[in-house]
């Protein structure tokens, strides 16, 4: 079970994460960024993860493309900034070359 929760304000849109991040919720998260309300007209996506107790092969792949996308993330604890780092490892580089 995944339970997402917003909060809006004039330059943020936030989503707090709680529970687990593995399928079906990894799409139900993915259409929630998606839809035309969360084109945030400007306003910095930031996805919280303090509450996460779990993230699968899926969920890891959700959270790269939305940070391929230029949502930041909020997380606690040593397992869940290593899973946030080895995420932004596999970020494209657009570095010239």
């Amino acid at each position: 079970m995944l339970k997402i929760s917003t909060k809006d304000s004039n330059t943020k849109h936030q989503l707090f994460l709680e529970g687990k991040l593995v399928a079906p919720w990894t799409d139900e998260l993915r259409s929630i960024c998606h839809a035309p309300q969360s084109k945030s007209d400007g306003r910095e996506l930031i996805i919280d993860l303090k509450g996460v107790t779990d993230i699968s092969t899926e969920g890891e792949e959700t959270l790269l493309c939305l940070m391929a996308q230029g949502a930041k993330f909020r997380g606690t604890g040593v397992f869940m900034k290593q899973v946030l780092k080895e995420i932004a490892r596999r970020l494209p580089r657009n570095d010239g070359a």
